[in-house]
């Protein structure tokens, strides 16, 4: 859809140009704007290897596993139809601590393999139900699929790195200025989504 609403914009931009005689600054803008693209594409490699090289030092050092023994209880608490165990907590969690230190493109492939495993969980649970725990209708995402989504989208940040990135990029000269207001406005979209997710997930549990 997106793909779509994009090039209609695009399209339209060009037609709008041809018609009003600019298409030399048309044609002007889309080489500048492609030179800025791979610019901004090497920044922001260069930005994402060094915080990803220091989550690889983190998970060597033992860091990242103490970190996974603490955020538990919370993982229960969220999740609690989700088996101790399940393969889908330890991606879930990575999710979850790659989010929090702004590595939105590191948490993507823990994020995708979580929803994997949920999905096998309710292809398990409609095979052979466990603890009068229903499995979604064919079709449906299950509670713990939503609840991860709405937990992924809406994620804490204590270092915004992309935004960072962007800002460094375009010559801010404080970059690292959103960092707080970063952390309160995406403290309060995590509260926000824990407490709508808790309550859906009582409502369908009546």
């Amino acid at each position: 859809m997106l793909n779509y609403l994009w090039g209609a914009m695009l399209l339209l931009g060009i037609i709008y140009g041809a018609f009003h005689g600019r298409l030399p600054e048309i044609t002007s803008a889309a080489i500048d704007s492609a030179k800025e693209a791979v610019a901004l594409c090497v920044t922001m490699a260069g930005v994402m290897a060094l915080w990803v090289g220091l989550m690889e030092i983190a998970q060597k050092s033992g860091i990242i596993s103490r970190a996974t023994r603490k955020i538990q209880p919370f993982i229960s608490f969220m999740f609690p139809g989700l088996p101790k165990g399940h393969r889908a907590r330890e991606y879930i969690t990575t999710n979850i601590i790659a989010n929090v230190f702004g590595l939105g493109w590191a948490a993507t492939p823990a994020g995708l393999k979580a929803m994997e495993e949920l999905k096998k969980l309710e292809e398990e649970r409609k095979r052979c139900p466990v603890g009068g725990r229903k499995a979604a209708p064919k079709g449906t995402a299950s509670n713990e699929m939503c609840t991860f989504l709405i937990l992924n989208i809406s994620s804490l940040q204590l270092i915004p790195v992309s935004i960072i990135a962007y800002r460094s990029q375009y010559g801010s000269v404080n970059p690292a200025a959103v960092i707080a207001p970063s952390l309160a406005a995406t403290l309060l979209s995590a509260a926000a989504a824990i407490v709508f997710c808790k309550v859906m997930d009582g409502r369908k549990s009546l």
